[in-house]
């Protein structure tokens, strides 16, 4: 691994292989060194990136944040070298029915608020704050029911926002959380019939996932990488396939500004105390 950089993705969904198959050949022909290696959850990857087994890691915001903490308290720093264009000031929405007497997040009080996985940020972190810092106390004025699809995964496998989507469709929960993008998506699918729901309420705009790297990763290599990366065209048909599946026109500088929703939302549910003292305590 000395002389080659080794990227750390997880297997969220069997495109990912495709992905970093793709992209592995890219830098290949344009010889950069690379390789990739596959986690069924972001714990394990940041967990095996503070302990050196890759160089750099592909981490959703959650994952960024762990890496970071962890990292802190093990005296060491994480930085964020790349995100892709689709990272930035995303939003997540609160739904309900369009003919439900709710009005405001207050009206929630006592009803029943349908999330995704319990460690999603977009489906159940951030929403969560949004209407914790609305005045009600997630779990205590309302009820959350979690959708927990393949935790571990952040989300990621968007699984859990569309069970969640599907309980408000059902009428068996009074609102639903999800990220913008797929309440959108959700309507032009049929999980929402059109015209059957509106937005209640809107979190802040946030940022997603980005490259993670520590002090100890090879500069040179991860600089290259950085720039090739910064200068991927999303005219050059040998990689517009992959941005596509990644979802992505274009990749942009790493920025830490958007990660405070999150921040503030892991702070005030204790997210990550117990990981965190599980890794101190090894």
């Amino acid at each position: 691994m000395k002389d080659q950089l080794l990227l750390g993705a997880v297997a969220y969904d069997p495109k990912v292989v495709t992905i970093w198959d793709g992209f592995k050949a890219w830098f290949d022909r344009h010889d950069l060194p690379f390789d990739y290696v596959l986690f069924s959850n972001y714990e394990q990857q940041v967990e095996s990136h503070l302990a050196g087994q890759v160089n750099v890691a592909w981490n959703s915001p959650l994952a960024w944040i762990e890496a970071r903490e962890a990292g802190e308290r093990a005296g060491r720093r994480a930085r964020a070298v790349a995100m892709r264009d689709t990272d930035q000031d995303l939003t997540s929405v609160i739904v309900v029915r369009s003919d439900a007497s709710i009005r405001t997040p207050a009206d929630l009080k006592g009803k029943r608020v349908a999330v995704g996985a319990a460690d999603s940020p977009q489906a159940t972190l951030i929403p969560l704050l949004a209407l914790s810092e609305a005045g009600l106390k997630p779990g205590h004025d309302f009820e959350i029911v979690f959708h927990d699809v393949l935790l571990g995964k952040h989300g990621d496998h968007i699984g859990g926002e569309r069970d969640a989507a599907r309980a408000l469709s059902e009428g068996t929960v009074d609102a639903a959380c999800m990220m913008d993008g797929n309440h959108l998506l959700f309507t032009r699918e049929g999980t929402f019939p059109a015209g059957r729901t509106r937005v209640l309420a809107q979190t802040e705009p946030y940022d997603h996932c980005n490259f993670t790297v520590f002090e100890t990763a090879p500069d040179a290599l991860v600089d290259r990488f950085t720039r090739f990366l910064l200068e991927m065209s999303y005219e050059d048909p040998e990689v517009r396939p992959l941005m596509d599946l990644e979802g992505l026109k274009r990749w942009k500088p790493g920025r830490l500004s958007g990660y405070r929703p999150l921040e503030t939302a892991v702070g005030r549910f204790g997210t990550l105390d117990r990981w965190l003292g599980e890794m101190s305590a090894r």
